[in-house]
């Protein structure tokens, strides 16, 4: 007997309802396709807000709403699935998100009414992972800037930072998960020092990747010409990166963060970038977004900026529906997915 049999897939604009599809469409499960209605931006702007605020600070959408009352799973992105939602859902029993961030949902409302929480760990690994070489070489070798020029007349040849080459040069991670182990193996061509802080990766791990274990924090900025940011946002992370860090980075150095803005003091970043104190930035994560047309950040010659489209490619959006995809069709069969946000809670491991 299936442990589900009704499933409320919710497409928006950065994953279409077919992309699901593909995977679900002759599984025999009831699929209803919905989309959430809005256009990227607002999907965007709104996703902005609930990663701040939580996902009941921006209302639930009126479509699923009106079509949640007999699913017994859903799966979306950014759609948020809020307590109002929960509570005209009787049947639901799963969330399958295709994120790895969980904001945009109620997680505690949905555990403690049983439901389990499922998020596409990995999906956009790869995708971060390019576009922290491309700020890095942006920066390091003054891509963006010298475009600017040509396009706008010029030909400009000075510019700000230290033009080095990534080959041979120490390249430090803040957090080794799934972003760190792909980046590792695809920045290896150019064959630098890789170094990674993160007390919750095994020596194993790190190994395995030609990685070797920084001791402290500090240690990272330290030792580093280009910092990456990869950790998670967590209450002992939120700010962690601040004056102190980057104090100890060498003039040469470049700062890059695809990750989350919360994870770092961005007033000390600025000052730093504004001083002349550190080489450059690549920055493709801001609090607020889309930036402000006066904001502080636009005025720097030495930072590369990108509108938090790190995870944004096709190749990651159709792997974002397949793991949503599987994890339902887990559950179809077993009634528990062990890797669950909240399996634990729901004593499914």
């Amino acid at each position: 007997m299936p442990h589900l049999n009704s499933v409320l897939v919710v497409g928006d604009k950065f994953i279409p309802t077919g992309s699901y599809a593909e995977h679900l469409d002759g599984s025999g499960l009831a699929v209803n396709y919905i989309d959430w209605s809005g256009e990227k931006a607002e999907q965007h702007a709104l996703q902005t807000i609930m990663e701040h605020q939580g996902p009941n600070s921006v209302g639930t959408p009126p479509e699923m709403l009106e079509n949640i009352a007999e699913a017994e799973a859903i799966a979306f992105h950014f759609a948020p699935v809020t307590q109002e939602l929960l509570d005209a859902a009787p049947r639901l029993k799963l969330i399958s998100v295709a994120r790895t961030g969980v904001e945009n949902i109620d997680v505690e409302e949905a555990t403690r009414r049983g439901i389990g929480v499922v998020q596409a760990l990995g999906r956009n690994a790869g995708a971060v992972a390019e576009l922290q070489i491309a700020l890095m070489l942006a920066e390091s070798r003054n891509v963006a800037r010298a475009d600017a020029s040509v396009k706008a007349g010029g030909w400009r040849k000075d510019f700000p930072g230290a033009r080095v080459e990534i080959h041979g040069r120490t390249v430090g991670m803040v957090g080794f998960g799934h972003v760190g182990r792909i980046f590792s193996e695809r920045i290896s061509g150019f064959r630098p020092r890789l170094l990674a802080f993160d007390p919750y990766a095994s020596d194993d791990a790190l190994a395995a990747s030609g990685v070797e274990r920084a001791e402290s924090l500090d240690d990272v900025f330290r030792e580093s010409d280009f910092v990456l940011v990869q950790a998670r946002l967590t209450p002992e992370t939120e700010r962690f990166i601040g004056a102190e860090q980057f104090a100890l980075l060498k003039p040469e150095a470049y700062f890059v963060n695809v990750s989350r803005s919360r994870l770092v003091d961005y007033d000390a970043l600025y000052d730093v970038l504004a001083a002349g104190r550190i080489s450059g930035a690549g920055l493709d994560v801001f609090d607020a977004e889309p930036l402000a047309e006066d904001d502080r950040f636009r005025s720097l010659d030495n930072v590369t900026i990108t509108t938090h489209f790190g995870g944004d490619t096709e190749d990651t959006n159709a792997m974002s529906a397949r793991l949503v995809a599987e994890a339902i069709l887990e559950f179809r069969e077993h009634g528990r997915i062990e890797r669950a946000l909240n399996a634990r809670e729901l004593g499914w491991r």
